[in-house]
Order: structure tokens, then C-alpha cells, then sequence
């Protein structure tokens, strides 16, 4: 096996596909390395840890095809400090693999691949497949992944839900204390139900990048494949059935406001700095009289806060919320307004952009 390349793409390509290798957790020894393949005139750089698989097809002029497998991190530390321009050349004889540029040359012991697991096939031809532009892609994962639990002994909460309703693509998740729904994809003709580890996804996120324009993403019955620039990650399904959430989102709440999100991350962040002692617990209150949203901290040994904002008020109510779950919804909403409903003090309080309605962020209230 024999090839060279830029140093600019083997760095980003390793780094990418370095933080998939198991590292000190793996079970097999082996998860830790690269599996490195040379077929014609592509290299694919391929790592796994047994849920996910990341490759990186890399375009090369000259090569000589071959395979094998070395230490990851390894590999991508030493090339991340070659310098930039130089042409790398990696060659392998048996298991014993030249890294070289220049006058830098390091010879790395590496693993056979016969005993690299085999990648996950996905039947194309029959698998369910979507196309969406980045940017839709992002903002859509952005906005609902922060609801997704940290809580391995409910797995099916732990990812994000890719359902398809009404000709639609919408993607979903939960906590159990505040619920996101996104409007993905408009006007499907597939269908879809599939729960994708919400870690899967963070990995896809950091392996984007400027560059690229569109994703591709493929169903099967047991795994999710996102395609996207010379890169493929391929995770596998939570094996287990999502809320019907649908019947959790309120749909009569008799407070409705209009807010400007700035101003209300702002009393959020004023307030939240006093409720420390208190888990972070604000208390939101309409006043018609004044005809202001108000948002306050409950009084204790620091202190107290209270602020408010003018908008339009019809009806007299108080809500108590997590503070931080309050300002991660807005922190993703991307609109200068936002659309605020609830209804007495122990029922879900629904957050929406005020023109797109695509996006619904739902947060439990806490009994105050």
C-alpha cells in the first residue's frame, strides 16, 4: 500500500474520523486504529466504535492499493504536526507503516485488518432517502438536539426522532422536562420512524463544514447514513418506541404574548444570576394592569430581581421554569420575536417563532 497527499487534507481527514476510534474505552483493542484502504485512485479512511462508523474517501493521483490498519490518534497527532503544504507519503510493508514528508519520516506499527470489523452495509436501493440543503440541516438538529436526554435507562429518549407525518419530515426529542419539534423536511413521499442517537448526530455537526452544501441521509431498518463531501457517518438505531408526543403539545392556552428574544434572554440571564440557590427557578408573570411580562428571581439569601417587558397582555398568569431550559430555547430560535403560551402554573409552556411556525419548544413548569 502506497499513496501521498496534501498534509491539509490528511490532517482534517484524520481528525474527523479520529474522534469515532474508541480510544481507552474499546473493548477490542483494534477500535482504536484507522483502517486505511487504497482502491485505485481513493483512499478511505475509516474508523468505528461497534454504534457508529465514520469514513473519509480521500481523491489521490498515485497510489498503490493495499490495506491496514494503525493507532488513530497516533496517526493524526504526527500528521497534524507536519507542516502544512508538504506532500505526506504513507507507505505500508506487512504491518509496519512510513509516514513521511520531507525530512520527517516515522514508522508506526500497525494491526493487520483482518481483524477490523466489518462496516455496516445499508441496501440503498431499498433504503428510505432524503436530501436537504446544510443550513436547513443545522439549524434543524440545533434546534431540537438540546432537548435530548442524557439518560441511558431510558435509551429512546437519548436521540433524536425522525418521523414522518402528513407528507411531512419532522424530527423530535425529549426529556421527559421540555419537548422540541422541527418541521425537517416539507412534502415527503417516504416513510419514516427512526430514533438516531443524539451523540451520532453531534459527531455529523462537528464534521461539517463551510464547504459543503448538501447532506444526504438513508434509512434502514436498523441504521442511519449521512452522507455529505467525501464523508460518510453510519450509526445505528435506538432500538426502542418514542412518546407520542404529539398529544403532550397544549393546544388551548389562554396566555399568549408577543416577545422581542433579546430582551428576554437578557431579564432571563438578570434573574437566572439570583436563582442559583434555588436550581435556577424564575418565576414568569403577565400583569394587564401594567401590561407587562415580567420575569423575576424568588427572594433568597442573595437577594432578588425583578424585571420586566412591555407587550400586549389579555389575561393575569404565573408560570415558574428552569432558567437554563428557558434560555437554551431561545438561544436556538431564529427570529427577533418570539411567540409565549401557557395557561395556569402547572401546564406546558409552548415557545414558538412568532412568523415560521416550523419549530415548537415545549418546557414542563416547576411547582412553585
Amino acid at each position: 500500500m502506497e499513496f501521498e497527499i496534501i498534509q491539509e487534507k490528511l490532517n482534517k481527514a484524520l481528525s474527523i474520523v479520529s474522534r469515532v476510534a474508541a480510544g481507552t474505552r474499546a473493548t477490542l483493542p483494534i477500535l482504536n486504529n484507522v483502517l486505511i484502504r487504497v482502491e485505485g485512485k481513493i483512499v478511505s479512511l475509516t474508523t468505528t466504535n461497534l454504534d457508529m462508523a465514520v469514513v473519509d474517501y480521500l481523491p489521490v493521483t498515485k497510489a498503490k492499493n493495499g490495506v491496514v490498519t494503525v493507532p488513530a490518534r497516533l496517526l493524526a497527532e504526527f500528521v497534524s504536526n507536519l507542516p502544512k503544504g508538504q506532500k505526506v507519503k504513507l507507505s505500508a510493508k506487512g504491518t509496519k507503516v512510513t509516514v513521511s514528508a520531507g525530512k520527517y519520516i516515522s514508522v508506526i506499527n500497525g494491526v493487520l485488518a483482518d481483524d477490523f470489523p466489518e462496516m455496516p452495509e445499508i441496501d440503498e436501493k431499498h433504503a428510505v432517502t432524503f436530501k436537504m440543503g446544510i443550513d436547513d440541516f443545522k439549524l434543524g438538529i440545533n434546534q431540537v438536539i438540546i432537548a435530548s436526554s442524557n439518560d441511558l435507562t431510558r435509551p429512546a429518549l437519548t436521540g433524536v426522532y425522525f418521523n414522518s407525518h402528513e407528507g411531512d419530515l419532522y424530527i423530535a426529542a425529549t426529556d421527559g422536562y421540555r419537548l422540541t419539534e422541527k418541521k425537517f423536511i416539507t412534502k415527503v413521499s417516504s416513510e419514516v420512524a427512526a430514533i438516531v442517537p443524539a451523540n451520532s448526530l453531534q459527531e455529523v455537526m462537528r464534521s461539517l463544514d463551510d464547504s459543503i452544501e448538501e447532506i444526504e441521509i438513508l434509512f434502514d431498518e436498523t441504521q442511519a447514513r449521512f452522507r455529505f463531501g467525501e464523508i460518510e457517518i453510519t450509526s445505528k438505531l435506538i432500538d426502542g418506541s418514542f412518546p407520542d408526543y404529539r398529544q403532550l403539545i397544549p393546544k388551548n392556552n389562554n396566555i399568549k404574548l408577543n416577545l422581542e428574544i433579546e430582551e428576554l434572554i437578557r431579564v432571563t440571564k438578570l434573574a437566572a444570576l439570583f436563582a442559583r440557590e434555588v436550581g435556577g427557578s424564575v418565576v414568569c408573570e403577565t400583569d394587564t394592569e401594567k401590561q407587562v411580562f415580567k420575569v423575576s428571581s424568588v427572594a433568597n439569601e442573595y437577594g432578588e430581581n425583578d424585571s420586566e417587558i412591555e407587550t400586549e397582555v389579555k389575561k393575569d398568569g404565573k408560570v415558574v421554569l428552569n432558567s437554563r431550559f428557558l434560555l437554551d430555547a431561545l438561544n436556538v430560535l431564529n427570529e427577533k420575536t418570539i411567540r409565549m403560551e401557557f395557561s395556569d402554573k402547572l401546564a406546558p409552556v409552548l415557545l414558538k417563532n412568532s412568523k415560521n411556525k416550523d419549530y415548537t419548544h415545549i418546557i414542563m413548569p416547576l411547582k412553585g
